[in-house]
C-alpha cells in the first residue's frame, strides 16, 4: 500500500511549514515531515553559512552543486518512504524545473497532491521582517519563480485564511477533493 504525499510550495515565509504542522496534528493518520528544512538541517554546520550556503541554496533561486544532490536525495527518500506505505508531508521551495519534473516521474504512480501557498510579496516580506530567521530579499527572489513551472491541485492564499482554515482546505481540499482550488 503507497502512502500519500502532500507538497506544499511557496515562497519562503508564505506559512508553508506552519501550515505542515497544523496538518501533522488535524490528519487522523499520521503523515511524516519530510521537509526542505528537515534536509537542509542534516548537512553539516559549516555549510548552513556563506560561503558554502552558496552551494546550497544561497542563491534562493538556484541551487549549487550540493543543494541539488541534496533536494534530489529528498525527493528519492519521500518517494522511498511512500512506496513502503508511509504518508508524507514535505514543504519545498520549486524554484528549479528539473525539480518540478523529477518530483512528477517519481510520485507519478502515487496519490501525490501538489498544493501551491500563495501570499501578496508585500505580506511575504513583512513575514520576512517580522521573523528575523530568515535572509532578507529571498521571499522577493523566490516570488516570480515559485509557481511558474506547477500546476497545483489546490491553491491556497495565506494571507486571507489562518493557518487553521488553510490546513483544513489542504486536507479536505486534497486528500477528499483532488483537483478542487481555493483561494
Amino acid at each position: 500500500m503507497t502512502g500519500t504525499i502532500i507538497f506544499l510550495n511557496g515562497a519562503s515565509s508564505s506559512g508553508k511549514t506552519s501550515i505542515l504542522k497544523a496538518l501533522q496534528n488535524m490528519l487522523d493518520e499520521p503523515y511524516l515531515d519530510m521537509g526542505i528544512d528537515r534536509f537542509i538541517w542534516m548537512l553539516p554546520k559549516r555549510y548552513l553559512d556563506r560561503p558554502l550556503w552558496d552551494d546550497v541554496l544561497g542563491k534562493a533561486v538556484h541551487a549549487g552543486p550540493a543543494g541539488r544532490v541534496l533536494f534530489s536525495g529528498m525527493h528519492h527518500a519521500i518517494a522511498a518512504a511512500a512506496k513502503t506505505g508511509n504518508n508524507i508531508l514535505a514543504d519545498h521551495v520549486l524554484v528549479e524545473k528539473d525539480w518540478v519534473d523529477e518530483c512528477a516521474r517519481l510520485f507519478a504512480d502515487m496519490p501525490a497532491y501538489l498544493i501551491g501557498i500563495q501570499c501578496p510579496l508585500e505580506v511575504l516580506e513583512q513575514r520576512e521582517r517580522e521573523r528575523k530567521d530568515r535572509t532578507l530579499g529571498q521571499a522577493r527572489t523566490q516570488f516570480d519563480v515559485i509557481h511558474k513551472y506547477t500546476i497545483y491541485d489546490l491553491e491556497i492564499d495565506t494571507s486571507r485564511l489562518t493557518i487553521e482554515e488553510c490546513a483544513q482546505r489542504s486536507s479536505s481540499g486534497c486528500i477528499l477533493h483532488p483537483g478542487h482550488s481555493s483561494t
